[in-house]
């Protein structure tokens, strides 16, 4: 087949055409760029358990806490490259970026048990914690620096130190305590294992990052801890959004109080492990409900209505919800995060394994927690991260609460919170994609 050669006027006309589409262009604004962050960004996790094994991960059995949390380290080093899911949260589609600070809410190391399966002792499991989260974690916060890691002792890490009512051995290892209280203090002579004083030297600390006062207490807010928030507090604006990190849930377990029994010892009988300032109230028994200690929990609460959000980890899923209190008088967004060694779905399934990463914007007080699924797929380890649940919160002071609907967990599920963070402006509530 043969064609026409064109013409030299038609070889003018398409090239007029073509100007005037160049020159449309050129008046054409560009495209919308994505408006510079103004916020936070941080990861939570908690429950490392280093000295202890899962039973399968990525193939292999009985694997280490060493094995395990070192392969979270490494997703974790993905997150500045990889991107958010498209979930209508904050910088829904973008690139995570930079990391603020990172928080472990403790049992970083396990309890150091000599039955049935010996535990390493604690400061070997803190040797190992070192090497990845201190080590080889390179997250870079948004001036460029490393990003900090802030621990809290949870119930192991005290235990160690204090004792308990199974055989140890050794019996009494303070390491992880002296280690975090002089990293996150910083005092002027800091702390020895030998001149440590666990009734004394507490693990509370504030830091105020971006617009946000983050406070952080060892175990669970007792009178002790509540007493050290209110004097922090005293300095903060009430409106500055303040976030609690602490080990325990806030229906903190019986357990973890002072036995109420004789001679208020740590004993196989009674099984307190008297690891908080305050003498459980409710009976004698750890079987029974802390509800005194909630009530005194929620009471403090609600005179601090800026303590917007609470992290905690003990108890491991993710799950992200409204802890009410004992008589449904506060509205608190909790948050509890899985755990890498004790999750209680994914120690049966290796795919839900996850952290959260949380994305603040401090100008319109609004926040993302997205649920990261690290091993979503074991035979890939360097796939893409995948994530799961995802929750955004407004970060107003919280509201007094109605009559709300409790759930098992102590509080409102998110998705019976819904609606006005959008339309008609943002308000106290919360829009979810929510799963545990």
């Amino acid at each position: 087949m043969t064609h026409a050669r064109p013409s030299a006027r038609q070889f003018a006309a398409v090239a007029l055409a073509l100007g005037a589409i160049a020159t449309a262009n050129a008046r054409r604004p560009p495209p919308p760029s994505a408006p510079e962050f103004s916020g936070v960004q941080f990861v939570f996790t908690s429950d490392s358990h280093y000295g202890i094994t899962r039973p399968e991960f990525r193939g292999g059995r009985n694997v280490s806490a060493a094995v395990v949390n070192a392969a979270l380290v490494r997703r974790m080093n993905q997150l500045p490259v990889s991107s958010f899911p498209r979930d209508g949260g904050l910088r829904s589609t973008m690139s995570v970026g930079a990391i603020d600070f990172v928080v472990d809410t403790g049992d970083i190391v396990n309890r150091e048990e000599s039955l049935p399966d010996p535990v390493q002792p604690a400061a070997v499991s803190w040797t190992q914690f070192r090497a990845d989260y201190l080590q080889t974690l390179r997250l870079k916060n948004h001036d460029g620096g490393v990003a900090p890691v802030f621990v809290v002792p949870g119930n192991h890490e005290a235990s160690n130190a204090v004792g308990f009512y199974k055989p140890m051995n050794p019996a009494l290892d303070l390491t992880p305590m002296v280690e975090m209280y002089n990293a996150m203090i910083k005092p002027g002579t800091p702390k020895t294992t030998s001149t440590f004083d666990f009734a004394r030297d507490k693990v509370y600390f504030s830091r105020n990052v971006g617009g946000l006062h983050l406070v952080f207490v060892q175990v669970w807010p007792d009178s002790h801890a509540r007493a050290w928030i209110e004097n922090d507090l005293k300095s903060v604006s009430a409106s500055t959004p303040v976030f609690l990190f602490t080990h325990d849930q806030p229906d903190v377990e019986a357990k973890h109080l002072i036995n109420p029994n004789g001679r208020h010892d740590i004993n196989p009988t009674d099984q307190f492990e008297n690891l908080l300032t305050d003498t459980f109230a409710d009976g004698k028994t750890i079987e029974e409900s802390s509800v005194i200690e909630q009530r005194q929990l929620a009471s403090f609460l609600a005179r601090h209505r800026n303590i917007t959000a609470y992290f905690h980890g003990n108890s491991n899923w993710n799950q992200f919800y409204d802890w009410i209190g004992p008589d449904s008088r506060i509205v608190l967004p909790t948050f509890r995060v899985d755990s890498p060694m004790k999750g209680a779905e994914s120690m049966l399934n290796e795919r839900k394994l996850s952290f959260q990463v949380v994305t603040v914007n401090t100008d319109t007080r609004v926040m993302t927690v997205r649920e990261c699924l690290w091993n979503a797929d074991p035979g890939r380890p360097d796939a893409p991260l995948a994530w799961g649940g995802s929750t955004t919160v407004a970060l107003q002071p919280r509201p007094v609460a109605g009559a709300a609907r409790g759930t098992g967990h102590g509080g409102t599920d998110a998705l019976q919170r819904n609606a006005d963070l959008i339309r008609g402006g943002i308000t106290r509530g919360r829009i979810t994609a929510w799963r545990h």
